[in-house]
């Protein structure tokens, strides 16, 4: 699978990204082995982006990763880490927290990253990315923090997650460095940010989006998801046409927009069904009958 720049100074990440945000249901078991396994088969599939976030798994995903990482089974050179911090969820870890919360605070995004670091053994992160909008920050502090964290080599890259376009302009008007992409939700069952002006502002800059939930959580393949019926029948009709499956061709209609699909499942096959979409070139048409059924399927949605 051949590497791709995130932005057009950003770094080369795999057009697929896997995603540890769903562990703790591995039925493998909770473990580092079972981690390091999961990257050396990404690895030999060609995918060498990983998406962490400092709460994923109760906050323990990352620190697993790090132990997987010690073992060298591969090198920290061959794989590009992307973490985020910024929410705070209640959990036995972290007993200060009584509700979730957001920060974006210098204090809090410098003390999220030595902690990520020190679970991940690693000695910088590749990309760190705010988590979710922080309606108390204070941009120039938050600038001044990721800016301090890129000159002192603790992060290469930096982007967002689930910004808008006026809060990632906002952010990107107190940084030198550039903000090298926006982690989105966009799925057939959410296409919102086409429309939103969300993926325009995102090229604007010279980056890439990457989609989180690209199958809807599963239910784009649900037999018993009712609503997403009509987007399914369209995705099997013309999936035949390429001798795919439906999920490759919901990953492939996905690629052909310039996002990169955030995968996070457990199965090593439909780890597979991602990757070969890489090599699915969908015809413009069929491009846009399914994002008409889409939207007509969102629509009907909301206006019921």
């Amino acid at each position: 699978m051949e590497k791709i720049h995130l932005s057009d100074n950003g770094p080369l990440v795999s057009p697929i990204i896997y995603s540890f945000w769903r562990w703790m249901e591995d039925p493998e078991g909770i473990s580092y082995q079972s981690i390091e396994k999961k990257i050396n088969t990404c690895i030999e599939l060609g995918i060498n982006t990983f998406d962490h976030a400092d709460i994923y798994g109760n906050y323990q995903v990352e620190e697993l990763f790090g132990k997987a990482i010690k073992q060298k089974s591969f090198k920290r050179e061959e794989i590009v880490i992307s973490t985020k911090c910024g929410i705070n969820v209640v959990d036995n870890a972290r007993l200060q927290y009584r509700i979730r919360h957001y920060d974006s605070s210098h204090e809090h995004i410098f003390k999220s990253v030595k902690k990520s670091l020190a679970n991940l053994k690693t000695d910088y992160i590749d990309i760190l990315l705010l988590h979710h909008p922080d309606p108390l920050t204070d941009p120039d502090e938050t600038g001044s923090a990721l800016t301090e964290l890129v000159n002192e080599g603790l992060v290469r890259y930096v982007g967002v997650a689930n910004f808008t376009v006026h809060q990632h302009r906002l952010l990107k008007s107190r940084l030198a460095i550039p903000i090298v992409t926006n982690h989105i939700e966009l799925n057939l069952l959410n296409t919102k940010a086409i429309t939103d002006g969300t993926i325009d502002f995102i090229k604007q800059q010279y980056s890439r989006p990457l989609a989180w939930a690209p199958l809807a959580g599963g239910r784009l393949l649900d037999q018993n998801d009712e609503s997403s019926f009509n987007i399914r029948s369209t995705l099997k009709k013309i999936a035949a046409k390429y001798s795919i499956n439906e999920e490759q061709l919901a990953i492939a209609w996905l690629l052909k927009l310039g996002a990169l699909p955030i995968v996070g499942t457990n199965s090593i096959q439909r780890i597979k069904n991602a990757t070969s979409a890489v090599n699915i070139n969908i015809d413009r048409q069929d491009w846009y009958e399914i994002y008409f059924a889409a939207v007509n399927t969102i629509n009907h949605s909301t206006n019921n």
